[in-house]
């Protein structure tokens, strides 16, 4: 409910100036005398709470925006027409809008939402329009969804309803000085300089310095977005991953500070990349995410990052992963390469197929190792790359069998290729690809380069023990659900699987003396 405090009021500092909405032929000019007689308007009104509440949808009523949101569905479900539309209709904004909300076919429940302005809605006496640069289709959507009553308005593929355009409609249904306005943005002072007075959302000072100098008040409801979210976006506790670089240095038996140096210029990289594609796989996983029981929290879904951040941290993070790495050689800059390419591609569709879903995540996880051999400048031995993947792939099967283990639907996982019906089949490949690694660590035993790396060839064959407990305990617990949703990120915490890694590890190091 509106009250005297919870509205701003145009002033008569920006009265002698003359508005032109660009990309409109539609002009205004607003002078004192008519300004006044606008305010004399809403004055006749008993309240300023019983004039007709118009709500702006993006960043507004939502926290998010609606067309990036259609962007990144329709990359996700149709990429090439997307960015078609992107390419051919990028200068016909409300084209482009009306064409990327049909190949998006979004939920718009599922949306994440204000609560401040949702209460400004449900304690409204007057009629509450959304008014929206926003395709009509969704807005007509949402205004179902909130009930309202009064017909929405929205960019309809050949006006786009934003600035001045939305400015002239709002006067045409309403009049001028006789709608109060919700906005967010530079865009929405137009409307604001022809309304009777509203609310602005979270404000930036940016935001705020722009509408004192256009003379506008306004009341700030709503928090701004954090930049500890934006952080929380990287995923940092997935770096812990990024030690597996280390691996080809442990395993040439070099504990030299040179190579430390470069196997940590390694996962510094590795990190920045791998978070710069962990931002995507949000963005494209909107929906899915928002109908997962925990996922849902996750800062893009939850709202509490804007999809515009997102974008321009992923593209930093991206360069500068590249640029690191050619610093380095330019090898490391092909693999940091070659595994963003694989990852947009696993992104973009490949996660979806069974079966190619897991051996695509082990092959990440080995090009890992790879880029940790390249770093350190160790050659990666045949028998280290034939006995990771497979443990890999066991792992990756662990990562489903954890997801499936934790839903009680029938249906196949949001955004993946499994349902519970296939946990019988995960766990098989899990068993079997472990039974795999040990074999490949075994027969490696037996070989020319173990003879010359070790002393003891016994013991480092009885170190295969402690490691097949651990892939065994890896595949039991993920068949039970009772890990977290990474086995990687749980092996690194898990104290009992650490101890059989540790235990591995000192034998092949005592074996080595």
């Amino acid at each position: 409910m509106f009250s005297a405090a919870g509205y701003f009021r145009v002033e008569s500092c920006k009265l002698g100036k003359n508005r032109v909405g660009s990309g409109s032929d539609f002009q205004y000019k607003v002078k004192s005398t008519n300004q006044n007689k606008a305010l004399a308007v809403a004055q006749e009104n008993q309240e300023i709470g019983d004039l007709p509440l118009v709500v702006d949808v993006d960043d507004s009523l939502l926290k998010t925006d609606l067309l990036m949101e259609c962007f990144w569905a329709a990359l996700g479900k149709h990429p090439l027409l997307c960015l078609m539309a992107v390419f051919t209709l990028f200068n016909n904004r409300a084209l482009l809008k009306a064409r990327l909300a049909q190949l998006a076919s979004l939920d718009t429940a599922l949306l994440p939402r204000r609560g401040a302005v949702q209460t400004l809605i449900s304690g409204a006496r007057g009629e509450v329009v959304l008014a929206s640069g926003s395709d009509i289709s969704l807005v007509e959507s949402l205004s179902q969804q909130l009930g309202l009553e009064a017909a929405p308005m929205g960019s309809d593929g050949k006006t786009n309803l934003t600035g001045a355009n939305k400015a002239k409609a709002l006067v045409a249904r309403y009049g001028a000085g006789q709608f109060t306005y919700v906005g967010d943005s530079v865009k929405d002072i137009p409307v604001w300089d022809v309304a009777a007075g509203g609310y602005c959302v979270a404000p930036s000072d940016k935001l705020a310095s722009k509408l004192r100098a256009a003379g506008v008040k306004i009341e700030p409801i709503g928090e701004a977005a954090k930049p500890a979210n934006l952080f929380r976006a990287l995923r940092p506790r997935q770096w812990l991953k990024n030690i597996l670089l280390f691996l080809p240095l442990l395993a040439a038996h070099r504990a030299d500070f040179a190579g430390f140096t470069l196997a940590m210029w390694g996962v510094a990289i590795f990190s920045a990349a791998a978070s710069s594609i962990y931002i995507v796989n949000d963005l494209m996983d909107l929906e899915a995410d928002r109908k997962h029981e925990t996922k849902c929290n996750r800062p893009f879904a939850s709202g509490a990052v804007s999809i515009l951040s997102g974008m321009g941290a992923s593209v930093a993070l991206a360069l500068g992963a590249l640029g690191g790495a050619l610093l380095h050689s330019w090898q490391l800059g092909a693999i940091i390469a070659l595994y963003m390419v694989l990852s947009l591609s696993y992104s973009l569709g490949l996660k979806r197929l069974r079966w190619v879903d897991i051996a695509m995540l082990a092959s990440l996880y080995t090009l890992r190792v790879v880029a940790g051999s390249v770093a350190v400048g160790v050659a990666m031995s045949g028998w280290l790359g034939a006995f990771i993947f497979p443990v890999f792939l066991a792992l990756g099967g662990v990562k489903r069998l954890i997801e499936l283990g934790k839903t009680k639907s029938e249906a196949a996982l949001p955004g993946r290729g499994y349902a519970r019906r296939d946990r019988e089949d995960l766990r098989n490949i899990a068993i079997t690809a472990s039974v795999g690694a040990i074999v490949v660590y075994l027969l490696y035993t037996y070989g020319a380069v173990a003879s010359t790396l070790y002393q003891n060839l016994f013991e480092i064959r009885f170190a295969a023990i402690p490691v097949a407990l651990w892939l065994g305990r890896m595949i039991y617990l993920g068949w039970h659900g009772r890990m977290d949703y990474d086995p990687i990120v749980f092996a690194l915490r898990d104290p009992i699987g650490l101890t059989l890694i540790a235990v591995g590890g000192f034998m092949l190091t005592h074996a080595a003396s």
